[in-house]
């Protein structure tokens, strides 16, 4: 009785590893395929001893792929369970694993956009972000360091995943997994942002609502302060005590906004650019625009 063919650790190592690079020969014909087949060789070389039935995997390997490029993980996982089986004898053809490979790649792009792109990387992005800005060289590298080790952590669990579930995992991601994940992770990335909105977006409304003048002794008469450091001192003690230093309270349009709701502007602007997204307007038309009516807002003493 001959012996099962396994693939080792090392061998699903090696194919997690290329898989890193799966969209290193990305092209408009097959798009993903020469990546897939680059990450398939290792397992092909140990299931397939003969120059025929290598050529034959990796011909079959060559067909139409492409997905997210991480969420590709556990389907080359199935596959690699999949030729496993055919190596050992069972009954799997060429259709059935392409099938597979078709039949998993399209629910599973829909995942990979929501969790990674606007999710995973906002977060990383603006807890890095907020390092840099303060000059901490830690930002850059924790953005490098965490991002790497979520995703390449992701791409191995997932592979073991699909290669010991085999061909049943297709069972399980046909039900309302992948809405619940798709819907879970939307939710999760729609909060990160919308407490990033006060933060990152940032308008300021300059025309003036009242100026007051204030009783004599509630602002600092810089006439009368002492010459030189004394000087310094009392303004800064008299500013702490509460003192103005101005002798007119100026309220402007948005100190009244933000009497009313911190952020209301910045909020406003960026439903109104999702609304604009929802209706399929281009990007780079929204940053232009934006760009023009700053500077014309900015010009006429509104902003």
């Amino acid at each position: 009785m001959a012996q099962e063919l396994k693939l080792s650790k090392k061998d699903r190592i090696s194919v997690w590893w290329r898989s890193t690079f799966l969209q290193g020969s990305w092209n408009y014909e097959r798009m993903q395929n020469g990546g897939w087949a680059y990450s398939m060789i290792p397992a092909i070389k140990r299931l397939y001893t003969s120059k025929e039935d290598r050529a034959a995997a990796l011909k079959r390997h060559l067909e139409f792929f492409n997905t997210h490029p991480y969420v590709a993980s556990p389907i080359i996982g199935v596959t690699l369970a999949l030729e496993e089986e055919r190596a050992n004898g069972a009954p799997v053809d060429d259709i059935a694993i392409q099938g597979v490979k078709v039949g998993m790649m399209g629910p599973l792009a829909g995942i990979g956009d929501p969790v990674f792109w606007f999710t995973v990387k906002p977060i990383i992005g603006a807890l890095a972000a907020s390092l840099a800005m303060t000059g901490n060289i830690l930002g850059p590298i924790l953005y490098f360091v965490a991002w790497n080790i979520i995703r390449m952590a992701f791409m191995w669990y997932t592979q073991e995943f699909g290669y010991k579930a085999g061909s049943k995992i297709t069972d399980d991601l046909s039900g309302g997994l992948l809405q619940d994940i798709t819907k879970g992770a939307s939710i999760l990335g729609m909060f990160i942002l919308g407490a990033l909105v006060n933060r990152w977006v940032s308008i300021k409304f300059t025309p003036v609502v009242s100026s007051v003048k204030l009783d004599k002794g509630a602002y600092i008469d810089w006439d009368h302060l002492p010459s030189g450091a004394q000087g310094i001192k009392t303004a800064l003690e008299q500013q702490a005590a509460g003192l103005s230093l101005d002798a007119h309270k100026v309220t402007t349009l948005q100190n009244n906004l933000d009497s009313l709701i911190p952020g209301l502007a910045a909020l406003a602007l960026t439903l109104l650019c999702m609304w604009l997204l929802k209706k399929k307007v281009s990007p780079i038309i929204m940053i232009l625009g934006l760009f023009v009516i700053g500077i014309v807002l900015h010009l006429a003493h509104i902003m």
